[in-house]
């Protein structure tokens, strides 16, 4: 008989489809596999090319002068960095003046270089640049919400192969985020502890839906996972924004998620996928009942009217099993 699943800290609800459960093997990707080059003529982001870009706002360079790093305005943006914030409400009509920052970090100059095979030395720079344009972002008093992303493969919404990474900081708190801020205050107020950090305990005592463990972070899928391998990474450390993440961390993270993306690279052929950074809100920083995290999301199944209609998922993967073969996925 079908689940019907819910992640305690942020409730939403999901349909664990045991009637229709497939093997995790049979969501492998059956995209056409195509060897990139390491440089293209044609890609914005790759060296030589730089005048097809904005200015840079951020590089790191190599010993020799070369840049390994780059941080450009988004040519394309969501957000624009001029203006101030202004509400306005007519009748039914309300809205606030897009301005923000939206910004491309590209991870490296190679544009065939993905995650599972970047040095865990380069990915630690690509991490730390995260961390240094979030704190910059968190300056503007305009902004409320940083969110921190990666497009991985068309199916996740990437328009460039090369490499790169989002930043966008908006001057709204979406509903969602704000709910899940609501949720986590109710449930330390009831129990005086983070969700979050309760969440990692159990996971951790049940050792089911554990994918990786290192050091400092865990990552693993959760129990009413949204979607086929969906993960969640969590600091080991309690704190609420990423802006808090420290140099160990860092370094720790780099192995982490170098090794999830893995498995699922080698375990599924290579998917299309999004990670997200979640982060607290900036005026909410200090508050003791939120844990940043990242959650991974594999591009593996289409979203229908059934989820459309109410809001909730249909996972057709047990969230126990598909951590079982992630865990089992041996790195070459």
């Amino acid at each position: 008989m079908p689940e019907i699943r819910q992640n305690i800290a942020t409730k939403e609800w999901v349909v664990i489809s045991t009637e229709r459960a497939k093997r995790p093997e049979d969501f492998k990707s059956i995209k056409e596999k195509k060897a990139l080059e390491e440089h293209s003529s044609k890609c914005p982001f790759c060296p030589g090319n730089e005048q097809m870009t904005p200015y840079e706002s951020f590089v790191i360079n190599d010993e020799n002068g070369k840049w390994k790093i780059r941080v450009i305005p988004n040519k394309y943006p969501a957000v624009f960095q001029e203006g101030t914030v202004e509400y306005k409400m007519e009748g039914i009509k309300r809205k606030v003046t897009g301005v923000g920052t939206a910004e491309v970090i590209i991870e490296s100059a190679k544009h065939n270089m993905l995650i599972p095979f970047m040095p865990e030395k380069d990915l630690e720079k690509v991490i730390s640049v995260y961390k240094e344009r979030y704190l910059a972002a968190e300056k503007d008093r305009r902004i409320k919400m940083i969110i921190v992303f990666k497009n991985y493969g068309e199916q996740a919404g990437a328009s460039i192969e090369h490499p790169h990474s989002q930043l966008i900081a908006i001057p709204v708190v979406p509903f969602h985020i704000r709910y899940r801020i609501e949720e986590a205050m109710r449930y330390f107020d009831e129990t005086g502890e983070c969700v979050f950090c309760k969440m990692l305990e159990e996971e951790l005592k049940l050792q089911e839906r554990i994918v990786v463990e290192t050091g400092h972070f865990v990552s693993f899928v959760p129990y009413a996972a949204l979607a086929p391998f969906h993960m969640w990474i969590l600091p080991r450390r309690h704190t609420e924004s990423f802006g808090e993440i420290n140099d160990a961390e860092i370094t720790d993270l780099a192995k982490n998620l170098k090794l999830t993306i893995s498995k699922l690279y080698y375990g599924l052929e290579n998917p299309d996928y999004n990670f997200v950074i979640r982060s607290v809100p900036v005026n909410e920083r200090g508050k003791e009942y939120y844990h940043w995290y990242i959650t991974i999301m594999p591009r593996l199944i289409k979203t229908a009217g059934f989820e459309i209609g109410t809001g909730m998922s249909i996972n057709s993967s047990l969230p126990e099993n598909d951590a079982k073969f992630l865990r089992e996925i041996k790195i070459r």
